[in-house]
């Protein structure tokens, strides 16, 4: 690569060519009349060609100054653009976090009340998706909910779920309680639409050879189907991750004991390389809060 011309030289070139002065040059990059003149004369000797016609008061450009200023202008603003972003990208203290509806209503708000708790200055901006994922380089960390027989490389699983049965504290069947796994058979069931597995494993699970899988309340949103339940319009099977705030709160309880394991699992992108500090700091509290949850479920 053949040597360039110092920076300084080219930044006191195109100031003294904006200005046509090296005075007025010299006050804009904060150095001395002579420093610019100097400059633009070790250019000129650089390219052996003069730059700049020198009147007793002003200047004026020479047809070579003309020609070389737009690609030296346009050099420099690409060196500041470049330099710009990496600045301020590094010292950015914002984080997008991409997540399923139901579990950002359900989970996420915990995951960061804490992290705001501890990092104050760093800003959270949540997109909510349903069924898939916002459009590529949106986030900064991506959650999505995958079948566990096919998860895309480069994923990492935040806990293995398990699968519950909730239903409204006051919810029966023919008038008694919810107490035993046969009641399902009489029981109105809530759908969630694109995961019949949580019914079908229910189902195989405890012998429910007579469970009703096509009739009942049905929606493509999880949290909804969990709304619907506390109306006590029937009994939905689900995720325990996406449980816990509503039997906090009393709305739903979990009349049988089931030891099952969810076949849909929640995995989020995290990323390795070029990462701001406020991202990072994100991910690593994200794995933490995962691995308390992973720790209650199981």
């Amino acid at each position: 690569m053949m040597n360039l011309p110092h920076l300084s030289f080219l930044r006191s070139f195109e100031a003294a060519a904006r200005h046509l002065s090296f005075t007025s040059a010299a006050e804009e990059l904060n150095c001395t009349q002579s420093a610019v003149s100097n400059h633009v004369r070790s250019l000129e000797e650089f390219i052996k060609r003069p730059l700049f016609v020198r009147h007793p008061r002003s200047l004026s450009l020479t047809d070579v100054g003309r020609a070389y200023l737009p690609s030296v202008r346009h050099a420099l603003q690409e060196i500041d653009a470049a330099t710009q972003s990496i600045v301020l990208r590094s010292h950015t203290r914002t984080v997008v976090v991409s997540c399923p509806i139901s579990l950002a209503e359900n989970w996420l708000p915990n995951v960061i009340q804490g992290f705001s708790q501890e990092h104050p200055d760093i800003a959270l901006t949540v997109h909510g998706t349903i069924w898939t994922d916002v459009e590529p380089n949106v986030s900064d960390v991506s959650i999505t909910i995958n079948h566990v027989d096919d998860v895309a490389d480069g994923l990492t699983r935040l806990w293995v779920d398990k699968l519950t049965v909730v239903c409204a504290p006051g919810f029966t069947v023919n008038g008694d309680p919810l107490t035993h796994p046969e009641q399902l058979g009489d029981a109105p069931l809530i759908h969630i639409l694109g995961r019949p597995a949580y019914w079908e494993k229910i189902a195989a699970a405890f012998g429910l050879e007579d469970l009703n899988l096509k009739e009942g309340q049905r929606t493509n949103v999880s949290d909804l189907a969990l709304e619907l339940a506390a109306k006590s319009l029937g009994c939905v099977a689900v995720p325990k991750s996406l449980v816990r705030s509503y039997v906090d709160r009393g709305l739903l309880v979990e009349p049988l004991e089931i030891d099952l394991d969810s076949p849909w699992a929640y995995y989020a992108k995290l990323q390795e390389k070029s990462v701001t500090p406020a991202v990072r700091l994100f991910q690593d509290w994200l794995l933490q809060m995962a691995a308390e949850t992973d720790a209650v479920i199981r």
